[in-house]
């Protein structure tokens, strides 16, 4: 028992340290810009740097909010609920680059107390019905937690290819 205790402690420990490093290379990816350069699209899709702070902020959000809650804390079935999912992707008026990375910051805490405290990653939850789920499916902690994952890291991707549009500077090489 104790060893299966300290494997998943482990997993846990893994997860984390592997988020910390996609959370800063998001974060290097804003370094040093204004406001207003954070908000700039320098490509041709909708994305901007300080956007992708914001939607992987609520995205890492809503999903451990998920682990706790289940399918409500992912409701997109109104309007408003729709327009606050496109809105994360772009910088709204009163949005400041400083005021998003601390809201980053806090997520990034919430999430790895949670986790640290997480009795289980095999526990699951249904996922809401919507047309990119499974009808029926449920996902375990460890599932949403290597989804929010994966967001953080291709996020860090585009925020990477944006900078390098806007200035020419890059996370790595």
């Amino acid at each position: 028992m104790t060893s299966n205790k300290a494997a998943e402690d482990q997993e846990k420990s893994d997860f984390l340290d592997t988020l910390s490093t996609h959370r800063s290379f998001l974060r290097h990816a804003v370094r040093d810009l204004t406001d207003e350069q954070a908000g700039q699209r320098t490509t041709v899709s909708e994305l901007c740097l300080g956007g992708l702070i914001k939607h992987v902020t609520r995205a890492e959000r809503r999903w451990t909010g998920f682990i706790v809650g289940g399918p409500a804390a992912m409701d997109l079935s109104d309007e408003a609920a729709v327009k606050a999912h496109t809105d994360s992707f772009r910088m709204q008026d009163g949005d400041t680059l400083a005021g998003l990375l601390e809201s980053y910051e806090e997520v990034a805490r919430n999430t790895s107390d949670l986790v640290t405290a997480l009795p289980s990653l095999d526990a699951s939850q249904p996922l809401p019905e919507s047309p990119w789920f499974k009808p029926g499916a449920r996902w375990t902690v460890r599932r949403v937690l290597l989804h929010i994952l994966a967001e953080t890291a291709q996020h860090a991707g585009h925020a990477d290819i944006i900078r390098e549009s806007l200035d020419g500077a890059k996370t790595m090489g």
